[in-house]
């Protein structure tokens, strides 16, 4: 009897300690292609938790827009079909307009973190899609118009964009057809390039990296500056699966993920210089708005976008409450000037 009550108390101990130490696993997606910049930015966060969380917490990636289509992707992860998704808040603005507050920024992820700002997108992530917003990646770099023909521009120096086929999408919409006031054709991003080649679009708008791995330079030869809006690619948890995690594994994934923000802003920043250079090597002709059009340009821009955002939000529970406090986080008026 008493060896028998031994091996119950060292089988309990045992089957304690392997619960007590059992390593957390959580699946994810991308919404990009493995081949473009910001999803091998997120793949190297994956690779810095899986080193750092050895027997605590690893990340299993799955995929990106082949394991589940890059629209669906917010749900999935909202209804707990995958743990974790890496893709623009564009994506779910619908149900969470407040993402443009991010599309209007002129601060980076760092700023935000140690402003307050990006604790709010996380409450309002938390409360209105059950999400923890883990973090805002690859912040610092923002958007251009880029066509295949040289622009045009009125006589107060306006950018004309009568007859231009744009590419559009939930990002940029509100600013190009409320104030530019061009032709839209909507498509994924995986279907530009073919687009392209038959001549269906013949202008986008796309952020300043990312051309030359996408291959749209082959068709693109004019860069229209100063550009616009900012990246708000982030990382979204079930809130399920966050709160189940121990608090050692939060720990390292939100540790972590503050560091990928800083260190994401100052690779993607070289970056961009280094895809500048080779664009311009390459042919691609630079041409930008000066005084009163560039400043209606960019003014335009911000306030289509924040027109977007409070409208969205009127129509939600909680209304505009948050209205005015996001776009003193996510906006400094003094830097813009």
């Amino acid at each position: 009897m008493k060896n028998i009550l031994v091996a119950g108390l060292v089988a309990s101990a045992s089957l304690f300690t392997a619960t007590a130490y059992a390593e957390d696993r959580i699946s994810a997606v991308h919404a990009f292609p493995e081949t473009l910049i910001y999803t091998k930015s997120f793949l190297s966060f994956v690779d810095k938790v899986n080193e750092v969380g050895k027997g605590v917490v690893q990340i299993d990636v799955r995929g990106g827009p082949e394991a589940i289509g890059m629209f669906q992707q917010p749900d999935a992860v909202r209804d707990g079909i995958v743990d974790m998704v890496y893709t623009p808040g564009s994506f779910y603005g619908g149900a969470l307009p407040e993402k443009d507050a991010m599309v209007g920024s002129n601060l980076t992820a760092v700023e935000t973190r140690q402003n307050g700002g990006t604790e709010l997108i996380d409450q309002i992530h938390q409360e209105k899609m059950g999400l923890k917003y883990l973090g805002w990646f690859d912040s610092g770099v923002c958007y251009n118009l880029w066509t295949r023909d040289e622009p045009t521009f009125d006589a107060d120096g306006n950018l004309e964009d009568e007859g231009l086929k744009l590419r559009g999408n939930n990002v940029n919409n509100a600013f190009y057809s409320n104030y530019l006031g061009a032709q839209l054709i909507e498509m994924p991003t995986g279907e530009l390039y073919a687009a392209l080649q038959r001549g269906v679009v013949d202008a986008t708008g796309w952020t300043q990296i990312g051309l030359i791995d996408l291959k749209w330079n082959e068709f693109l030869n004019y860069r229209i500056e100063p550009c616009f809006f900012s990246t708000d690619l982030g990382v979204i948890v079930n809130l399920e699966k966050w709160d189940s995690l121990s608090d050692e594994s939060k720990k390292i994934l939100q540790d972590v993920a503050i560091q990928h923000e800083k260190d994401s802003v100052e690779a993607l920043r070289k970056k961009r210089d280094e895809d500048f250079a080779a664009l311009d090597a390459a042919g691609m002709i630079s041409v930008s708005l000066e005084g009163e059009a560039k400043a209606n340009y960019l003014a335009a821009a911000r306030e289509k976008t924040w027109e977007r955002m409070k409208g969205l939000m009127a129509e939600q529970p909680g209304g505009t409450d948050n209205y005015d406090r996001l776009i003193e986080l996510f906006y400094d008026f003094d830097a813009a000037n």
